[in-house]
């Protein structure tokens, strides 16, 4: 015949809360490995656009560029300085830079100061004959941020 034991006077009946207690603390540790290795969270970058000409003896600050109508069918080279910098202020160093627009197109990265120029080709942008006004996009994009993009980051104005 069979004895029948009471789980309180079994020994082995402890064995089962130790071994999910022990799991637990297993599973936990598991858990915070994996958490300490996700990378930090993308941020946003502050972007401004610090100087803007038709070459570097005519810059001006902003982004608006004026250019006389005599001049403004001759292919121009567009010169635009940015600085791109984090929440808090520090610079953001190796970011991508792309100006595109007007048939042209400018690049360039970023430095230690966070600060890029860029001069599009001469011979690619041009106001048309009964064109008043044009416009560049500006892309930035870097490693740990969200990428920047403005339309009509550059304006380029004809007067008379």
């Amino acid at each position: 015949m069979k004895k029948n034991t009471s789980l309180l006077s079994n020994d082995n009946a402890i064995e089962l809360p130790i071994n999910i207690v022990v799991m637990l603390v297993i599973g936990m540790v598991a858990l915070a490995a994996l958490i300490a290795i996700i990378p930090p969270p993308t941020k946003n970058m502050s972007v401004n656009i610090d100087e803007s000409g038709l070459g570097h003896s005519d810059m001006s600050p902003g982004n608006t560029i004026i250019v006389d109508a005599s001049t403004a069918e001759d292919p121009l080279e567009i010169i635009v300085r940015i600085t791109a910098t984090d929440p808090d202020g520090n610079p953001v160093r190796d970011a991508n830079v792309v100006l595109r627009g007007m048939g042209g197109v400018a690049t360039g990265t970023t430095d230690m100061h966070g600060t890029a120029t860029l001069v599009t080709d001469p011979a690619r942008v041009k106001l048309g004959a009964n064109q008043n006004e044009g416009t560049m996009d500006l892309k930035i994009s870097a490693n740990g941020f969200y990428d920047y993009e403005k339309k009509d980051a550059v304006m380029v104005v004809k007067t008379r």
